[in-house]
């Protein structure tokens, strides 16, 4: 087995707080000064920021998304440029470019909306997308599949495949979390693994998640927006099964011939060890984590808690915090060594609490230009959707999951959501009604778009950047983040090119 690189991301227990210990104190050091310094911000606001808020994407140009550009710069350059410095710092540059944003923006709009804007995303956006990456990553982290699996090209795609049924009944972080290490111990003895990680990202991490609103967040926001909660399995189940189809063929002649190369090489000695599963007790556990979300989708109590004009829905507060308690379960009642020779860390969830913490706050300017639509400054983006007061299916599907490979899915699924209830002339409360009747074609290229797309970066969806860092954590040099995109680029673009023939 290669020798794996070494990680300051031991194994503890206070660890499993190291999220939330370790966000970039600059930004924190912002907040704390504004309510410190300004404690009478929020009441002589006098009700206006939401109101502010929401019309700030008209008074955007598009330089102010700068900071995003160099944000997501900095993650594709500066590993490869200046690996040292980005291994030991990397948080400190997502504050830096976060902080790029919020401090000009306090210049020009006030501080009171600048706190605003910093606390909307962290309370409402932020926070409840790392507590549920880091209960899905704590509790499949504490499953091992015992035993020795030999990585043929037969096994690898059968693992690749029962990874893409999983992803949209658990999420694709679930079943990411859950599947990469199994494929990775697998493959120890090949040589080539590259190859088999990133069409785990395509398949697992991504298109397997396209079926249900627990496979992957837009999804989830269109099932909050009253899309039902079977109506993505019965309209994109089709143009999901032909591109995971394709994939898994494509890997598996891929994977033949290197393993052929290779010598077809036989994989060492498991031991005695049966296969089996390890960890049992976290199956329940994420049987929780799912009917948790379900409940924040389901049950409306209509009890608000108001913080700086936010307001914090009862349902999805106890959500946060009972997947927190679930994390805190699932690290108590696991096996230590279960988890040892699992080899679970906390660096992948770390690497993206960070790095995604710079992303959500420098992304704000984006986009809240993009909700703006035709009044904002990307409205040429939004226009292309149109075709005479119709929707072109075709730019719905490319837009969205254009934006969708670089800024959150889940927000730019929410975005194209309202602009086709809005080309369609209605009340907003009919969008869901009628995308999923006379404009199905429409909602569908919408979700799959989101959806699928996010496989074209490393930063389109959270569990690709966490599946790279285990992937190198075990000794599997990654591509660089354009390194990747060639790939994505060149296998995954003509695949969405043939769906958008067939379906859009």
């Amino acid at each position: 087995m290669t020798e794996k690189t070494t990680r300051p991301f031991p194994v503890r227990g206070p660890a499993l707080f190291a999220v939330s210990r370790r966000l970039p104190l600059l930004i924190c050091l912002f907040i704390t000064t504004c309510l410190i310094l300004f404690p009478d911000t929020a009441l002589s606001a006098g009700g206006g920021l939401h109101e502010a808020s929401e019309n700030l994407g008209t008074q955007l140009g598009v330089f102010w998304v700068a900071p995003f550009v160099c944000m997501l710069l900095s993650i594709a350059i500066c590993p490869l440029a200046v690996p040292h410095f980005w291994e030991h710092n990397f948080g400190k540059v997502a504050a830096f470019w976060g902080l790029a944003f919020l401090l000009p923006f306090s210049v020009k709009f006030g501080l009171s909306l600048a706190l605003y804007q910093l606390l909307h995303t962290v309370l409402l956006e932020y926070l409840p997308f790392i507590i549920l990456l880091l209960a899905l990553f704590t509790v499949a982290g504490g499953i091992r599949l015992k035993g020795s699996l030999a990585g043929t090209p037969l096994v690898n795609t059968g693992l690749l495949a029962v990874g893409t049924l999983l992803a949209s009944w658990m999420g694709t972080t679930g079943a990411a979390m859950l599947l990469i290490r199994p494929l990775l111990r697998a493959n120890a003895h090949r040589r080539y693994k590259v190859h088999s990680v990133v069409f785990f990202i395509f398949l697992v991490a991504n298109i397997g998640g396209a079926l249900t609103p627990l496979g992957d967040p837009p999804l989830f926001l269109g099932f909050l927006q009253g899309v039902s909660f079977f109506w993505t399995l019965g309209n994109v189940i089709l143009p999901m099964t032909l591109a995971s189809c394709i994939l898994l063929g494509v890997y598996f002649i891929v994977d033949g011939i290197l393993y052929a190369k290779e010598g077809r090489p036989a994989a060492p000695g498991g031991g005695d060890e049966k296969l089996g599963v390890d960890g049992k007790v976290n199956f329940p556990l994420l049987v929780c984590i799912v009917l948790l979300v379900l409940m924040s989708g389901m049950w409306n109590p209509q009890v608000e808690f108001a913080v700086y004009e936010i307001h914090l829905e009862m349902q999805n507060v106890v959500r946060d915090l009972l997947l927190l308690a679930v994390a805190w379960f699932s690290w108590k009642l696991t096996a230590p060594d279960c988890r040892k020779l699992n080899e679970f860390t906390w660096g992948p969830i770390l690497e993206v609490g960070k790095l995604f913490f710079g992303i959500f706050i420098s992304m704000i300017p984006a986009l809240a230009i993009l909700k703006a639509g035709n009044n904002g400054a990307l409205s040429a983006v939004i226009s292309m959707v149109s075709d005479n007061g119709q929707p072109n299916n075709a730019m719905f599907f490319w837009m969205t999951g254009t934006l969708s490979s670089f800024l959150d899915n889940a927000p730019t699924y929410l975005v194209f959501f309202n602009t086709a209830g809005g080309l369609a002339g209605i009340a907003p409360e009919m969008f869901a009604t009628h995308l999923m009747g006379p404009w199905a074609p429409t909602l569908t290229a919408v979700s799959a778009g989101a959806v699928f797309m996010g496989a074209n970066s490393y930063i389109g969806n959270a569990p690709n950047f966490m599946v790279r860092s285990i992937a190198e954590e075990l000794g599997v040099k990654m591509p660089s983040f354009f390194g990747y995109m060639a790939w994505s680029v060149g296998i995954l673009i003509p695949v969405f090119i043939l769906l958008t023939f067939i379906f859009f």
